[in-house]
């Protein structure tokens, strides 16, 4: 028996929402470092800016906002209800979809989002500030890991995990393409900063956004490098941030909903194409092409499958 399309949308985006406060968290990290060590490359706000700009929330910052400092972002980002992104809102979304699907979920998920949602509405904003606000930015990440633990850890492997995991990955997906897109809009007005200490310290900091400055050293065992940054990030399949790591955990999954349906929908269409973009690629053509042209067709791309899926599986 196949679930509902409601109760498969309150999953999906449950579990997109827990990620999507995450990398907000992940973002404005970032843009929080990069303002720390801004020179003459440009003032703390710019690189604020740009964080929001590859968010996509800049517009709605600046209709609210006259200065982009750190309190005004910080707070836009992390406790505003006008940005639906921000993850206060992303936290009480998710709590909404879990309590319509409060029979499809374990124990230790609902527990996991019911306490993050509890604790993060004691936090006043006039106390996250300069050391707290990096606590903060850990304690969100934190959050999603404990659910996603959770959802990995308890639920049965049918509908409701794929429709779950998806979520998931598609909005990883959507931020890990933001967040290497944040180099185009920091450096686009000054080329004369490419390939120097500047781009290197900011290609550095997106690796740390992404949990991914370790590791890195393991696999090219050399100093950060641009080119080898944007591969891993973006064609190393066993880097678990990565698109390429991303869709094809979506493949597989839809997969398993293949088997449920006895056909494939148009949301496997969709993500082939999106995974096209990336199988058989290399960083060769990806730069020829252009980094943020190559990033703005893959987010498009991501895009349609969730638009894919809504329609195939009957989203309200």
């Amino acid at each position: 028996m196949t679930i509902l399309g409601r109760t498969a949308q309150n999953l999906f985006w449950l579990s997109r929402y827990i990620e999507r406060a995450e990398n907000m968290a992940r973002l404005l990290e970032v843009g929080y470092r990069m303002s720390l060590t801004a020179r003459r490359e440009g003032g703390p706000s710019e690189h604020l800016v740009s964080m929001m700009q590859a968010a996509e929330v800049d517009e709605a910052f600046n209709a609210k906002y006259e200065v982009a400092d750190i309190a005004s972002v910080a707070q836009f980002m992390l406790f505003d209800e006008d940005n639906f992104s921000s993850v206060r809102s992303c936290l009480k979304a998710a709590r909404t979809n879990a309590r319509s699907v409060r029979t499809a979920l374990t124990l230790d998920m609902w527990e996991s989002l019911n306490a993050a949602w509890l604790e993060f509405a004691q936090m006043r904003p006039r106390d996250v500030t300069g050391p707290r606000l990096q606590e903060a930015l850990q304690w969100v990440k934190q959050v999603s890991h404990q659910f996603r633990g959770a959802l990995m850890g308890t639920i049965l492997r049918d509908e409701g995990y794929a429709f779950a995991t998806m979520g998931g990955y598609l909005e990883r997906a959507d931020n890990t393409a933001r967040i290497l897109d944040m180099k185009y809009y920091v450096l686009l007005p000054r080329a004369n900063l490419v390939g120097g200490d500047v781009d290197i310290q900011q290609w550095t900091l997106i690796l740390r956004a992404a949990s991914a400055h370790r590791s890195y050293r393991h696999v090219y065992h050399d100093r950060y490098k641009a080119w080898n940054i944007a591969d891993y990030l973006i064609l190393r399949s066993e880097m678990p941030r990565s698109l390429a790591f991303c869709f094809s955990n979506i493949n597989r999954t839809l997969d398993m909903l293949t088997e449920v349906h006895g056909a494939r929908s148009d949301a496997h269409m969709a993500a082939d194409e999106a995974r096209a973009m990336l199988e058989g690629n290399s960083m060769e053509k990806i730069f020829a092409y252009g980094l943020h042209e190559f990033l703005t067709e893959f987010i498009a791309r991501n895009n349609r499958v969730t638009d894919a899926l809504s329609e195939s599986y009957n989203f309200y």
